[in-house]
């Protein structure tokens, strides 16, 4: 496993084909996941986009924990990303999250066959539960990325705060669901292939 500071340059994604980028929430793994993939020329497939919509999770009784592995379609994660890997001879179509709305939109993002590189990002890549253990078998990497405790935390709080929760709310959701999630992330890093350190990095 190695570990890399970045600060300006990416790494390099020789022989990969898809590439998953875990890491906590608030650690900028969406933002350096689009940079990767615009550096060379790949699509972005992120996990969010499996988050079960909130109609499903209040039947589950999990509405109050959006965010924690058991609220996303792990299943059907790793499904799409073996129809990526095969390589069939037209676009495969994935969901997105918009968190505008705060739910999953069906359809919205397209890889074309032609792909040679598919990013995908989210907290859960490496977590080792048989469900979630079967979306990394599909990945041919998966690294790990890390920022500095306070960015990370900071950006959290003020993320919720963009999409309609006040400062106290959205601290006490961080201090609640984010944390306990994060620490699950950061549990699992072990099983990265690269360590990523992004406190230096600017997109």
């Amino acid at each position: 496993m190695g570990r890399i500071r970045v600060s300006s340059r990416l790494p390099s994604v020789d022989d990969v084909r898809l590439l998953g980028i875990a890491g906590a929430p608030g650690s900028g793994k969406s933002t350096f996941a689009a940079a990767v993939a615009a550096r060379y020329d790949g699509v972005v497939v992120p996990m969010d986009g499996f988050h079960l919509a909130d109609v499903e999770l209040v039947r589950r009784g999990l509405r109050d924990r959006k965010g924690a592995p058991e609220t996303f379609d792990a299943e059907g994660y790793a499904a799409l990303l073996a129809r990526v890997r095969a390589r069939p001879g037209h676009v495969v179509v994935a969901p997105r999250f918009d968190r505008s709305l705060e739910q999953p939109l069906g359809g919205a993002i397209a890889v074309p066959p032609e792909a040679d590189l598919v990013v995908t990002e989210g907290n859960y890549l490496l977590l080792d539960e048989p469900r979630w253990r079967e979306a990394r078998a599909e990945l041919d990497e998966v690294w790990h990325v890390r920022v500095d405790e306070a960015l990370r935390l900071e950006r959290l709080v003020a993320r919720h705060v963009e999409f309609g929760k006040s400062p106290e709310e959205a601290r006490a959701w961080v201090e609640r669901v984010d944390q306990p999630n994060a620490r699950l992330v950061e549990a699992a890093a072990e099983r990265a292939d690269r360590i990523i350190d992004l406190t230096e990095w600017s997109p």
